[in-house]
This record gives C-alpha cells, sequence and structure tokens, in this order.
C-alpha cells in the first residue's frame, strides 16, 4: 500500500512550513509512532532546529559534482530504515547532478510507492501551472517547479500562513535571514505588495486542493447518475514558439480546476520530425516532453492545413475547448486569416481561448 502524502504549503520562505512539520513530527513521535528526518533545511533558525531535538535524522549521502562534496538526502537509507512516516523539508528541490532521481519530489515517490508516509513542505511559487503568474507579479522566474498532478495526488494540502505584515516583523527580527540577506530580501522579493499577490494565490490554491478532494469524496446524486454533465475536454496547440510552454500550463490549469481530460496537439505536414529544422524539431519536443511531465496526452498530428487539421481532430475526441497562443506579429500573413483566425472560422460550437503571452511588468 503506498505512503500517504502531507504537504505544507506557504507563500513565501519563513511563514513557518517547516517549523509546524516538525511540530506535527514531534506530536507523532509521542503518540509511539517511528517517525525519521530524511532532510532537513535549518537556515540558522534556532526556533525551527529546537523542534528536531529528540527525532532521528537519517545521514545525508555525499555527492561529488565539479570536485565539490554536496549533501542531499540519502533515500536509500531511507528505504532501508523504512520508518512510519518520514519528514522531507523543501519539496521542489532540484537533486545535484549525478544523483539518482533529478528532483526531491522524485525521490519523495519512490519512499510513498515504498509504503511510507511522506511530510514536506513548499511554497505556491512552485507549482508549474502557477508559473507565469508569480514572473508577473516578481519578475523572477522560479526554476524549480512541481508538476500539478504531483500536488493532486497528496492526501492532504494544508497552508501556514501569516500576514504578509506579520512576515516583514520576522524578516526584520532577524527571524528568518540574516540582516543583511533581510535587508536584500525586503528591497526585492519580500515587498509588502509581492508577498499580498503570492498569498493570494496561495489561498486560491489551498481553497482548490480542499474542493477538489471534497469532491472526490462525494458520492453522485440520482441526478447525476439520471443526467451526467457533458466532459470537458481540451485541446492545447502545441507549436515551436517559446509561448507554447505558458499555454501548456494555462490549459492544465483550467483543465485541472474543470477536472477535463487533456491534448497536447502539434500538426506537422511530414510525420518525420527529423526532417524539420534542429532548432524547430528541438522546440517541439521540448514542449511535447513538458506536457508529457505534467500528465497531459500528446499526439502528432499530419496535416497540410494546421486549422483544419485540429478542427476535424478536435471533432473526432469530442473537444469542448481549444487553447490557441496568440500569434506573433512578425509571423502574421501579409494576406488572409492567420491559425487563430481560421480555427474560430472552422470551430463552430467548440469554445476557442486565444492565450496572449504574459509580460512582465
Amino acid at each position: 500500500m503506498s505512503g500517504k502524502l502531507k504537504i505544507y504549503l506557504g507563500y513565501a520562505a519563513g511563514v513557518g512550513k517547516t517549523y509546524q512539520m516538525l511540530v506535527e513530527a514531534q506530536e507523532l513521535k509521542r503518540q509511539g509512532i517511528d517517525v525519521v528526518i530524511g532532510y532537513f533545511e535549518p537556515h540558522a533558525r534556532k526556533d525551527t532546529i529546537e523542534k528536531t531535538e529528540g527525532l532521528e535524522m537519517v545521514p545525508r549521502r555525499k555527492v561529488m559534482y565539479r570536485a565539490t562534496a554536496f549533501e542531499e538526502m540519502d533515500t536509500d537509507a531511507i528505504l532501508r530504515r523504512k520508518p512510519a512516516v518520514c519528514v522531507v523539508d523543501e519539496f521542489p528541490h532540484t537533486n545535484i547532478p549525478g544523483s539518482e532521481r533529478s528532483k526531491r519530489w522524485e525521490d519523495v515517490q519512490v519512499l510513498l510507492d515504498a509504503g511510507i508516509d511522506v511530510l514536506t513542505t513548499m511554497n505556491v511559487q512552485h507549482l508549474e501551472s502557477l508559473n507565469d503568474q508569480v514572473w508577473q507579479i516578481t519578475g523572477i522566474r522560479v526554476r524549480e517547479t512541481i508538476p500539478d498532478w504531483v500536488m493532486k495526488q497528496a492526501d492532504e494540502v494544508v497552508m501556514i500562513d501569516v500576514t504578509p505584515r506579520a512576515l516583514l516583523n520576522r524578516l526584520e527580527r532577524g527571524v528568518v535571514y540574516s540582516p543583511e540577506k533581510a535587508r536584500k530580501a525586503m528591497d526585492n522579493f519580500f515587498r509588502e505588495p509581492t508577498l499580498r499577490a503570492l498569498r493570494e494565490l496561495a489561498l486560491r490554491q489551498t481553497a482548490h486542493e480542499v474542493d477538489a478532494r471534497q469532491a472526490n469524496g462525494d458520492p453522485p446524486t440520482e441526478q447525476e447518475h439520471a443526467a451526467p454533465a457533458q466532459q470537458e475536454r481540451l485541446l492545447i496547440h502545441v507549436t515551436a514558439d517559446p509561448s507554447t510552454a505558458a499555454l501548456i500550463r494555462r490549459g492544465k490549469r483550467v483543465a485541472d480546476y474543470l477536472g477535463a481530460e487533456c491534448f497536447a496537439v502539434c500538426v506537422c505536414e511530414d510525420p518525420d520530425t527529423r526532417k524539420l529544422p534542429s532548432a524547430q524539431r528541438d522546440a517541439l519536443e521540448k514542449h511535447l516532453n513538458f506536457a508529457r511531465n505534467l500528465h497531459i496526452e500528446t499526439r502528432m498530428l499530419q496535416g497540410k492545413a494546421v486549422a483544419e487539421t485540429l478542427v476535424e481532430f478536435a471533432r473526432q475526441h469530442r473537444i469542448t475547448q481549444i487553447f490557441l497562443a496568440w500569434p506573433n506579429p512578425r509571423s502574421l500573413p501579409l494576406f488572409g486569416r492567420n491559425t487563430v483566425q481560421q480555427v474560430v472560422r472552422l470551430a463552430g460550437d467548440i469554445e476557442i481561448t486565444v492565450v496572449a503571452e504574459r509580460r512582465h511588468t
């Protein structure tokens, strides 16, 4: 039987995610449950460090990279120890090259598959589907992200919340960072309007996770048995354009909210992508692999007329909504219709969502 995953979610460093996770670990130990710390990042926070006292820590594994020794969570050692519960800090962490798995969330998946319950922490800005919104809010492109399906499989998501003003007070008192680092943080990421916006994202995400879990646990009513609602199905048009990544994130997020099936579809005149220019081929493969990592079903379609091929696929698969990227002005034809206009003309009753590329302001 798979282990259970509990995520402590925050909107910024210092809100108290790790502290609360360790409080629960201590309570589990008092109840006689076998709990260990698989990975803990102290950040020199005295109150948090004190919460680890009396808890067994599994020694970290040393990984050599470019003649420097780094420490990572030792997943194999945890498996050999086989506790009932394992505490794992910083869920979105990217492992050092040379590690067996590239991401810590993948290590956690191994622990769950072995029947070990896991408590872990992350901030909302690391959720893949929110990457563009977070960039627009903060001006920072978050590189360490977690696919939404990973959070969806969690048995419980708990938001650890403090007001932005209270968090800034913690920062000013040196509770979160050293004084010099705190000053830099308050001049950049830790500005009150930014924190307010991130907190709102976290509150919305937590509400969505709660609603999704309640919906999954409710039996269908007699009316739902008698007249089931139409199943939503989304199609995302994949191209080599860089804006496709943002389009995939937006489409997947909408699909998750609707509980809809989702397809990422690319149209090529020749099904042998090796005949494409290398830059275009690499970009298409990158976007298709990105969609697969988000658990989106991908298709490569052959066709000379992109719009007609997309709409034909949509009709065959009962697609209810098509996601298209707003065309780059440099690629617009001087005469005639662009792909977006052609799809709108052909789609009929299929809803069309045209997504413009987000720009940081």
